[in-house]
């Protein structure tokens, strides 16, 4: 965890949420008040955000206590409580919202990570994410994948060189656009990787020829020219598959023998895991 990414995510959440106060915890609850809650668990997935929930409690209030039953990374089902609290009521309330928020998601996307990862077991294949996040949660959400067994790509614009199809076009052209990337490298000093996206095989076949990359992302192949694609590379430089690959035919895609399949889906359209915080009696 990033404790400086976490932290100002944080106070960014809070400022957001509880403006100029709680007014309802604060029109409702005696100051001073202790309280004692449960993270309950009410579906069953792999769970994630637990470190984060105590950054969050740390920040609102450091004397608020946790005791953690399940860590990030266990599977759970209903009734499964994950951890306790126990402190100023207010201040638990406060923090409650925040908390959910963050873990309903982060366990939602591991949950979908880990089934995809069961999916590929036996294969050479790892399943990445993609940008197709939350702005403002990106952190969080990739930090998801990895607790459910999944791999970071790239963070954002600034940690990789992707070639797509528009800076293809854009640049004049497949040699171009690489040529173009290297000489940027070279006047800059970047330590960058180069991935380039080719949508059949005879872009491919021009990606080869040039050379001067890292990785070749193959885009929307159907499995037959995915197999000879991946033949043709020849272990020569990392492969990844994306596009139109969902659970029920990601396995077939592994089965071509890419080295990555990249899925927007386990951060865009994740259903969140359901879980509450319940006041307990002292």
């Amino acid at each position: 965890m990033d404790k400086e990414i976490t932290h100002q995510f944080i106070q960014n959440a809070l400022k957001e949420d509880v403006g100029d106060g709680d007014h309802t915890s604060l029109a409702t609850i005696k100051a001073g008040t202790q309280g004692k809650a449960k993270l309950l668990v009410k579906d069953t997935g792999i769970l994630a955000g637990v470190e984060l929930a105590k950054q969050i409690l740390n920040v609102v209030d450091t004397n608020i206590k946790i005791d953690v039953f399940i860590t990030d990374g266990q599977e759970v089902k209903p009734g499964d409580v994950a951890f306790m609290i126990e402190g100023d009521a207010r201040n638990i309330l406060t923090a409650e919202r925040l908390i959910l928020n963050c873990m309903q998601r982060m366990s939602g996307i591991a949950t979908k990570t880990n089934q995809i990862v069961k999916l590929l077991k036996g294969t050479n294949t790892q399943v990445l994410d993609t940008r197709k996040t939350t702005p403002g949660m990106r952190y969080l959400e990739k930090w998801a994948v990895k607790i459910g067994g999944g791999v970071n790509h790239r963070f954002g614009l600034y940690d990789m060189i992707l070639i797509k199809d528009n800076h293809v076009d854009y640049s004049g052209g497949i040699r171009q656009a690489i040529e173009n990337a290297n000489r940027y490298i070279n006047d800059t000093n970047k330590k960058l990787a180069i991935e380039i996206e080719v949508r059949n095989l005879d872009e491919l076949e021009q990606v080869l020829q040039t050379g001067k990359v890292n990785r070749i992302l193959l885009d929307n192949f159907n499995f037959n020219d995915l197999r000879q694609a991946v033949s043709i590379v020849a272990g020569r430089y990392i492969t990844e598959a994306s596009g139109g690959i969902t659970i029920d035919n990601i396995r077939e895609y592994a089965d071509c023998g890419v080295d990555y399949i990249s899925v927007g889906a386990l951060t865009h359209s994740v259903k969140s895991l359901d879980l509450s915080l319940k006041a307990v009696k002292l």
